[in-house]
């Protein structure tokens, strides 16, 4: 499941880049992110060894990513199905919300349960031996799962930078340990990653428009802050800013979590951080 690596000349222009600039575009991804390379790799691991039920706690993109891969496997194994339980929280997205029940809701073999502690849920689902949890922050099952990601950026020419919008740090880890130059970005509602590269910025209390990253433990931190070449936290307003310009050089609608990516790239540039080589802005999905 390759997906484009696009090559954004008059954007790069644009930003004043003298460089190579390319979006790799996850959010083509057949199940919907860049989730669609760690989350189906661990269920189908998890499968061979002889699961059959499953939970995931997720704000969106990762419950779609198992569902429909799900909802594959199970068309292609009828006589072996799995479950899945998919736990969100009471404050998820009205649009995240209603495509996971367009998508799933008449399927009897996956749940979805709103709750206002839905990591907990899934905690204890998964300690009673019931479900197992799909977490990819502290399962590195996941790391193995985005190998393929890995390979297909490296056929790009001398990648110096490749920018990644950041929750519990899993994708960026991944990548980093594969060999490639990251730099992890973060909305001013939630960057415990970020703080770690001396980034002064306080959290807002306001409701960020990059809803997919809501991992305030950030269990991966410490390594991530040791493999990745640095760290960015941007407003709504420079996200705001990169969907625009998204838009007008390059025809493509960004959503708010894929636009961490340039928003961080572009705040890279203000400080007088231009990669030498070609830069890749990790367009992560909806």
């Amino acid at each position: 499941m390759v997906t484009p690596q696009e090559e954004q000349p008059q954007l790069a222009k644009a930003l004043g880049l003298t460089v190579p600039l390319y979006f790799k575009r996850e959010d083509l991804h057949p199940y919907g992110s860049h989730k669609g390379r760690s989350i189906p790799y661990m269920l189908e691991q998890y499968a061979k060894g002889g699961h059959t039920k499953f939970a995931i706690s997720s704000s969106g993109n990762a419950a779609l990513a198992a569902g429909l891969f799900l909802r594959d496997y199970n068309i292609k194994f009828t006589e072996s199905p799995l479950w899945l339980e998919i736990y969100v929280g009471e404050n998820i997205s009205t649009a995240k919300f209603a495509m996971l029940n367009e998508q799933f809701a008449n399927n009897d073999r996956i749940k979805i349960i709103k709750t206002d502690k839905p990591k907990q849920a899934v905690h204890v689902l998964n300690k009673k031996g019931e479900a197992k949890a799909l977490r990819q922050s502290n399962d590195d099952l996941a790391l193995t799962g985005y190998k393929r990601l890995v390979d297909e950026l490296k056929e790009l020419e001398n990648v110096s930078a490749v920018f990644v919008p950041t929750s519990s740090g899993t994708t960026a880890q991944a990548l980093a340990e594969g060999g490639l130059p990251i730099y992890i970005v973060q909305p001013n509602s939630c960057h415990p990653i970020a703080d770690l590269f001396n980034t002064k910025c306080r959290t807002v209390v306001e409701e960020t428009l990059a809803d997919a990253i809501v991992d305030i433990v950030a269990l991966r931190k410490d390594k991530v802050h040791t493999l990745a070449k640095g760290g960015y936290v941007v407003s709504n307003g420079k996200i705001k800013n990169a969907i625009k310009l998204a838009k007008i050089y390059t025809g493509i609608e960004l959503s708010p979590n894929s636009a961490l990516s340039l928003a961080g790239l572009i705040q890279a540039l203000k400080t007088g951080r231009q990669p030498k080589g070609s830069i890749v802005c990790l367009i992560t999905g909806r």
